[in-house]
């Protein structure tokens, strides 16, 4: 029925609002509870990616770990030899190591130098670690892998 009244957004006719209804419940209504309801379903949605990623990590760490461990052992005998035979500095040396294919793991890979045992350490952060050592009768040599 039409009585000329207009009402803006957010405005509702006497007789609609909560007190035409009764008294409140506590927050117990039907619109509280749909205002709640899209934020369980972000939180679950966000549960449900965090616990695909963390399988999809566990199911290729091994992976991840053995191309670290690889592309570090590779990192650290060059940057050894870069830097003990061939007398350059190691930002030099981490340049040669990017461009030599090591893909993602080169941009990852950390170098380190301790001058006085002359020999270079590589390392990937929470995955795999490497050192060379510069002897000046074998050359640089890695040390063993510890399985």
């Amino acid at each position: 029925m039409a009585t000329g009244t207009r009402y803006t957004t957010g405005e509702s006719p006497p007789g609609d609002g909560p007190a035409a209804n009764g008294p409140a419940d506590n927050g117990s209504s039907g619109s509280t509870h749909r205002s709640r309801q899209p934020s369980r379903w972000i939180r679950n949605s966000l549960l449900l990616a965090l616990l695909a990623l963390v399988l999809v990590m566990a199911m290729s760490w091994r992976g991840l770990r053995e191309q670290a461990l690889v592309g570090t052992s590779y990192g650290a005998r060059v940057a050894c030899a870069c830097r003990f035979v061939s007398q350059q500095d190691l930002g030099t040396c981490k340049g040669q190591i990017a461009i030599a294919g090591l893909g993602r793991t080169a941009s990852l890979m950390m170098l380190s130098e301790d001058a006085e045992n002359r020999s270079v350490k590589a390392s990937v952060p929470l995955l795999a670690s490497q050192t060379a050592t510069f002897a000046p009768d074998r050359g640089c040599q890695l040390e063993p892998w510890a399985n």
